[in-house]
């Protein structure tokens, strides 16, 4: 019986998108005067709001102009405005607005494409020893990092000062290739304040109140149980598991609610990278407020950070807001 109702529905889905919508879509327009294209930019500000219908509408388009458009490159997109605005029959001469907003909507959604296969690119390029611009790179976390501080050689166990798990950082970079260096650089470089802060925060143990019955344990129970908790966390290393998770937000396309708001045109690598700086620092704040024993719980605590995430993403009047003073794109909750 359940599998009846679901075909059903399922048909009566199909039957409304292929027919019913395409029909009132026309009845619509007529009493309107105005496509579909013209009523969205008519009735929803800049932003996600816009381009994100924009966005459905073209890609569930009957027509291969409208789909195509959406992997325009961004070269052809005057081009391609005009000749959807052909198509519509929408005279830009007492339309001129219609072409502007289609335009930078259409901007920030093949600047979308652009960015994840930039970022993608990244992901995939493996840290290499003996190329001296990566290894120039994690010089310069170090040294940004640790200013104090010289590294007595490339092969260290200083790095774990910084959150590496052991002597060559080369290893930890394997998840997230030379992403994860570039944004634990630009956060290091962009509000290195703010990251030094992180930095001392994550090294800091954590003493927990003496229980009643302390005085009944051994040494060694005292120890294991309550003593030197640790509140921080592998800087480093944490950072390229924030950096997996704003990565998981850009391809699966959440992130477009946050970028379509704060990008007016093409979103970068830099919004990607001060989305990064922002994540890193809620999820600082979000770990001191979850209380974890230990570093046993990370898991939890980012999948626990990841939802909250989402669900503040799912307001496509949202726009996730640093709270660093580094931020050179004023990031702002619209």
């Amino acid at each position: 019986m359940k599998n009846f109702l679901r075909v059903v529905t399922q048909f009566f889905v199909f039957l409304y998108c292929k027919c019913l919508w395409r029909g009132l879509k026309f009845v619509i327009r007529k009493v309107t005067g105005r496509c579909e294209l013209q009523r969205i930019c008519h009735n929803n500000k800049p932003g996600a709001r816009r381009t994100l219908k924009i966005e459905s509408s073209l890609r569930y388009s009957k027509n291969e102009l409208c789909q195509s458009a959406l992997s325009a490159h961004p070269d052809r997109v005057e081009k391609t405005i005009d000749d959807i605005m052909t198509l519509k029959k929408v005279n830009p001469d007492t339309n001129p607005q219609l072409g502007i907003s289609l335009q930078a909507s259409l901007f920030q959604i093949v600047g979308y494409r652009g960015l994840v296969a930039e970022v993608e690119k990244l992901r995939r390029e493996p840290y290499d020893c003996e190329n001296p611009d990566h290894e120039q790179m994690l010089m310069k976390l170090w040294k940004t990092l640790r200013p104090d501080s010289p590294l007595t050689g490339r092969i260290s166990k200083q790095w774990c000062e910084i959150g590496f798990q052991g002597n060559d950082p080369k290893t930890d970079f394997r998840g997230m290739g030379l992403l994860g260096l570039h944004n634990l650089l630009y956060f290091a470089e962009h509000d290195k304040a703010t990251a030094l802060q992180v930095l001392h925060d994550s090294l800091q143990p954590k003493h927990r109140s003496i229980p009643k019955e302390a005085s009944k344990m051994s040494k060694a129970e005292w120890e294991q149980k309550n003593f030197d908790k640790a509140i921080g966390y592998s800087f480093a290393i944490v950072g390229i598991n924030i950096t997996d998770l704003a990565y998981s937000l850009l391809v699966s396309g959440a992130l477009k609610t946050h970028l379509y708001n704060v990008a007016p045109e093409m979103p970068s690598l830099s919004h990607f990278q001060q989305t990064f700086c922002y994540l890193m620092q809620e999820f600082h704040r979000f770990w001191i407020e979850e209380d974890p024993c230990d570093i046993m719980e990370f898991n939890r605590v980012r999948s626990k950070f990841h939802r909250r995430v989402l669900r503040q993403l799912k307001n496509p009047d949202m726009a996730l807001c640093p709270h660093f003073a580094a931020s050179d794109l004023h990031l702002v909750n619209l």
